[in-house]
């Protein structure tokens, strides 16, 4: 998720996370709502307070507004991406793993680690590829093949000081983004890959058609980013108690809650969407059912923020990357869907698992 502008690294961790406490109003300023009449100009200290804060504002407002520009962008290139499916969306997909797993492998060189880097995104990538050309057994045959060439590979390195760091650390990022941003692609043809598990008659009889995948992941995406987005103004309207202060100190309960109920309603009204436009698509999983799921991805979403956020903060650094104007590095961005996309695949399994029980 991307984060906001802020001044110390006690502020790090996004403004777009949504999860923030409110800055608090300059003392001079209260009792006239926030503006300072000419005659009450604050001198001295308290005037460049005033200035610190009225450029902090500024400078949050032109962030919000970046933001909001790149999302315009981004929003309905996404969705027809995964409109469009078969390996344009392979292309894309690859694509964006590769550039938040080599930001992932840049917060790791921040720690001082050296990550073999090319045999890395190598096996990212190829991890991809085999959930399309597979399902995520195979993937993971892949996953575990990749560990072990990490380690034959570390042998041949010079430097053995740092061997650990090296090995885990460049699996961890085959396995945090190739991995988990694999099932972006299992999702979006959910019916095949549930054909490895299941009877294809026994999930036509279950309402899974081949339109279901774009459903599913219109659907993910709409949640968690909801989340993202009502936790964000929440977050900077009502939070008071913070949520987890020694990883992200703006992140704030009330901020959570409103990130849960803003996502919750988003979810379901994607699922009306579909109801009504393509009813055939999303079929699959009746309404009680979405509800849940929102719940469920919205606190996984929260849950992928913060992890993103902790890694960030033991690199001491405020965005993985620079790609995205007003969001940070791709990582930023996608951190929630890399939980809540894996999280929607296997609830999806589950749920047909005790259909048929």
């Amino acid at each position: 998720m991307a984060e906001g502008p802020t001044e110390t690294s006690e502020e790090s961790d996004q403004v777009a996370s949504g999860l923030e406490l409110p800055n608090p109003v300059p003392a001079d300023s209260r009792d006239t709502g926030g503006r300072v009449s000419p005659g009450d100009a604050p001198t001295g200290t308290d005037g460049a307070d005033a200035d610190e804060a009225e450029a902090r504002k500024a400078a949050r407002r032109k962030d919000l507004l970046s933001r909001l520009a790149t999302a315009a962008v981004l929003i309905p290139f996404v969705l027809w991406t995964i409109a469009q499916g078969g390996l344009f969306y392979l292309a894309v997909v690859m694509g964006i793993g590769l550039l938040a797993q080599q930001e992932f492998y840049g917060l790791i060189a921040d720690k001082g680690a050296s990550p073999i880097r090319s045999i890395g995104l190598g096996f990212g990538a190829a991890v991809i590829l085999m959930a399309h050309f597979g399902n995520e057994y195979h993937a993971m045959l892949l996953m575990t093949a990749s560990l072990l060439f990490l380690m034959v590979a570390q042998l041949r390195k010079n430097e053995i000081q740092e061997a650990m760091a090296s090995i885990s650390g460049t699996f961890f990022g085959v396995f945090y983004v190739g991995w988990l941003i694999s099932h972006a692609v299992l999702l979006r043809k959910f019916e095949v890959a549930a054909a490895a598990h299941y009877d294809p008659a026994l999930l036509v009889t279950l309402n899974f058609s081949p339109g279901s995948g774009i459903f599913f992941m219109v659907y993910t995406l709409v949640t968690v980013v909801g989340c993202d987005v009502g936790a964000y103004f929440a977050g900077r309207a009502w939070g008071r108690r913070k949520l987890a202060p020694e990883i992200s100190p703006n992140k704030s309960v009330e901020g959570a809650l409103g990130g849960i109920i803003t996502g919750g309603l988003l979810g379901l009204s994607t699922k009306l969407v579909f109801d009504v436009f393509w009813p055939d698509w999303s079929a699959a999983i009746p309404w009680s059912v979405a509800l849940g799921f929102a719940f469920i991805l919205c606190v996984v979403g929260i849950i992928g923020d913060l992890v993103e956020s902790l890694l960030k903060r033991d690199a001491e650094v405020k965005d993985t990357g620079a790609l995205l104007p007003g969001m940070g590095g791709v990582l930023d961005r996608i951190d929630a869907p890399l939980l809540g996309l894996p999280t929607m695949y296997y609830l999806l399994l589950g749920y047909i698992y005790f259909q048929t029980a």
